[in-house]
């Protein structure tokens, strides 16, 4: 009964503005907005392109669409409603768009992590394997492992907004971040009722380091059949397709893991602010840029189609 009247005072929630001063918040609106509008163009270029070049028609661009699909939910979530709130000066977000920011952002990063693990699967079996890849990464199994993926996280997503929203929130509504985090409201819920929540996290904790160990073991086995290749030509083009995805990989799994190892501690407001936009907004970003400029068939397509 008591935990009640401590739940439904929570009516919204207070995000960390990136200033107080005026001037600097239009910065921050302008420097957003240049940052989404180049990643959306650079998101909605590569799903244009091999939607439209029959050639592109392959496991590895199939899973590149639904990556940019993903890095546009991403940045769409967080990203726009940043923007708002230092344009009109305020730091507020209502308890159901925050409880919709949980699920969606959780919902995008899981599914982006899994997506990160077929394709390095599908790297490995077009290198070490090339001639099974027809056999092995056919259609179905393509589709298969796409919906799969996005399965995973939307029941890892719901476990996660369910957990942490039945908690009583009995602290203050102030979240130290520019956008709805699991643990910074965390934070603020009642202490010793979050427990659960912290296992599950632990839990998927473990589950993105096997993935991890999974991605690094597919590489290593790439690297060995690569550096076997007698030409040249042949070791570069295996390596331009395989160093964008591992430096994808390893800038989503390091600034996200640093995100929330950082945030449970009682960290300094401006630092949580700068990690989240390093693993929120700086992975989904920086995706078009690596595959387009390093993809020979990309920028070729791209010819094409201009």
């Amino acid at each position: 009964k008591t935990e009640m009247p401590n739940r439904t005072t929570v009516a919204e929630f207070l995000l960390l503005g990136f200033s107080d001063v005026r001037e600097l918040q239009i910065l921050h609106v302008v420097l957003f907005l240049v940052l989404y509008l180049a990643a959306l163009m650079g998101n909605l270029l590569i799903i244009t392109v091999v939607v439209l070049d029959h050639h592109l028609h392959t496991p590895m661009y199939f899973f590149l669409v639904n990556l940019s699909i993903l890095d546009l939910g991403s940045l769409s979530v967080t990203v726009p409603k940043s923007m708002a709130n230092s344009l009109l000066d305020t730091r507020s977000i209502s308890y159901p768009a925050c409880v919709t920011q949980v699920f969606l952002f959780i919902l995008f990063l899981v599914a982006d992590l899994a997506l990160l693990t077929v394709m390095a699967y599908d790297r490995y079996v077009a290198i070490c394997h090339p001639l099974h890849y027809e056999k092995v990464m056919n259609r179905g199994a393509c589709v298969n492992m796409a919906a799969s993926a996005w399965l995973a996280a939307i029941v890892n997503s719901a476990l996660h907004t369910g957990n942490t929203f039945s908690l009583p929130f009995c602290q203050a509504n102030d979240i130290n971040q520019f956008f709805c985090e699991i643990p910074q409201l965390l934070k603020l819920a009642c202490s010793d009722s979050y427990r659960s929540e912290i296992g599950l996290l632990a839990f998927s904790a473990f589950l993105a380091v096997n993935c991890f160990a999974f991605i690094l073991v597919s590489y290593v086995q790439i690297f060995k059949a690569v550096l076997r290749i007698p030409s040249e030509q042949g070791r570069h083009k295996a390596f331009s397709t395989c160093l964008p995805h591992l430096t994808v990989v390893s800038l989503l799994i390091c600034t996200g893991s640093f995100a929330y190892l950082k945030s449970t501690s009682s960290s300094a407001t401006k630092l949580d602010l700068v990690v989240g936009v390093l693993y929120a907004v700086v992975p989904p970003m920086v995706n078009p840029v690596i595959y387009s400029l390093r993809n020979k068939e990309i920028k070729a397509a791209l010819k094409k189609l201009w």
